[in-house]
């Protein structure tokens, strides 16, 4: 998450890039911001380089930021944005906003100021006893992680996998399922305390099974 405003073009290399522009468009006025990204996938193509160059040269009288959005970008894309990144029009600042250094031409790396904020992704603490849990731990737990992120949510699966694995404890196909459909219903924005849910009244009554 960043906290504050970026003034100057800028290449920003995150762990979540659309947890970063959330965090980031509040610091900025509305009608000064334009982003510009792939809707239907997460690439940015030669379609969004061209938008972005015809944003650039709409004249305005403010500074104007235009946020350059893809988890990677195509060589031919970047190859269109290099000489208006190279020469911006006057009041017009780019950012650029991917998860690798790898995914921008060396070009371009080399002209932009960057800044690295990609943390190493670490395991969620997971205090729930899973081999003897009860339905008031189980409340308890999502009380207390009802309001977590998406990624937060998804370390918290990953740990309980992780403490089943470490206890020993044998799960089925359709168990095993659960985790991976929780994963993929957390990339959707489902709502992490419905996925969680799900999860720990299917390990209380495995419990109660056994």
């Amino acid at each position: 998450m960043i906290d504050k405003k970026i003034e100057s073009a800028h290449i920003l290399i995150v762990n979540d890039i659309e947890e970063t522009l959330s965090s980031l468009l509040p610091f900025y006025s509305k009608h000064n911001v334009r982003i510009i990204k792939n809707e239907q996938k997460d690439e940015f193509l030669l379609a969004q380089a061209h938008a972005a160059v015809k944003e650039a040269y709409i004249s305005s009288n403010e500074k104007k930021y235009i946020f350059l959005i893809g988890k990677s970008f195509r060589v031919e894309a970047q190859n269109a944005l290099l000489k208006v990144l190279e020469e911006p029009p006057k009041n017009i600042i780019f950012i650029i906003i991917t998860n690798s250094k790898s995914s921008i031409l060396p070009t371009i790396f080399s002209r932009i100021p960057h800044k690295f904020y990609k943390t190493a992704s670490k395991r969620a603490e997971l205090e729930l006893d899973i081999l003897n849990l009860d339905l008031k731990d189980v409340y308890s737990f999502l009380k207390e992680n009802q309001r977590i992120t998406k990624n937060e949510a998804k370390s918290l699966v990953e740990s309980i996998l992780f403490k089943i694995n470490s206890k020993k404890i044998e799960l089925n196909q359709k168990e095993l399922d659960l985790f991976s459909k929780s994963i993929k219903l957390l990339e959707l924005n489902s709502r992490p305390i419905n996925v969680l849910t799900s999860l720990l009244l299917m390990l209380l009554n495995k419990n109660k099974r056994v």
